[in-house]
């Protein structure tokens, strides 16, 4: 285990990285999440502390979509309360799973969250053609598949959940929703309560490491901040491959040192 001064500093640091990460690209969960396994954290308790320190920073930015929220509010309720449900099922799977079950399943989940990412560029240049051509004319929504595709994403939001926003935007965009803005901005609503109610139930579990994660809750929104304020300059192009081949190298340590 590592001296405790370092492990506040070396969480500091990632969970200020993870910021800045979510604020440009996406994929702060895969710096946090293995620094909170290196300071000695059982993985489920890690993967807890992890959510709920990157969480206000995914609130904030509803904030920034607010107007797009108002266009959808007929939609905005059903998917928020299939969110709930979704978060809730999922984090309550992972708290009644055992250490080593989660931890088995790890690597794959960063595998998945790897190729979530890898797949995020092509994609989300389709959508944003799609959405070019579609422009101006009446958006038709399958309400019924969208909220079952989005009970599954938001399930595996509340139980782990890397690379779970381009999941959530490509499931809009299958459905109907054709406007850009409008897909982000129900992404992030969508994202943000399915990780609210993970939230509260590892709070209500007493999964959380609190001597952790109210400095990195509060060193993740400074990242998140500068990220936000520099996010020109940063290009997730440059980003992106990085968090791949980082997530990468994760689950390949993960696959070599999967038992407790």
């Amino acid at each position: 285990m590592l001296p405790h001064l370092f492990q506040s500093l070396l969480l500091a640091v990632a969970a200020a990285i993870g910021g800045v990460i979510n604020s440009v690209a996406g994929g702060g969960g895969f710096i946090a999440f293995p620094a909170l396994i290196a300071a000695g954290l059982l993985p489920i308790q890690a993967n807890a502390t992890n959510t709920v320190a990157l969480w206000p920073g995914q609130f904030t930015s509803i904030a920034g979509y607010r107007e797009e929220v108002r266009k959808k509010l007929r939609l905005v309720l059903p998917v928020i309360t299939v969110a709930a449900i979704g978060g809730f099922a999922g984090s309550w799977t992972l708290l009644h799973n055992s250490q080593n079950s989660f931890l088995r399943l790890v690597p794959y989940l960063f595998l998945l969250g790897s190729t979530s990412f890898a797949l995020s560029g092509p994609i989300s240049r389709r959508i944003k053609t799609r959405a070019a051509a579609h422009a101006g004319s009446q958006e038709h929504i399958y309400v019924l598949p969208l909220l079952f595709l989005l009970l599954c994403i938001t399930y595996y939001i509340g139980y782990f959940g890397a690379g779970a926003g381009l999941l959530t935007m490509s499931a809009l965009a299958l459905c109907g929703v054709e406007r850009i803005p409008e897909i982000n901005a129900l992404k992030t609503v969508i994202t943000t309560v399915a990780n609210l109610v993970a939230v509260l139930m590892f709070i209500a579990y007493r999964a959380v490491d609190w001597r952790f994660c109210w400095f990195m809750m509060i060193t993740c929104a400074i990242g998140g901040y500068i990220g936000a304020r520099n996010s020109r300059h940063i290009s997730d192009r440059v980003l992106r491959p990085i968090i791949i081949a980082l997530g990468l190298a994760i689950a390949i340590w993960f696959f070599t040192h999967r038992t407790l």
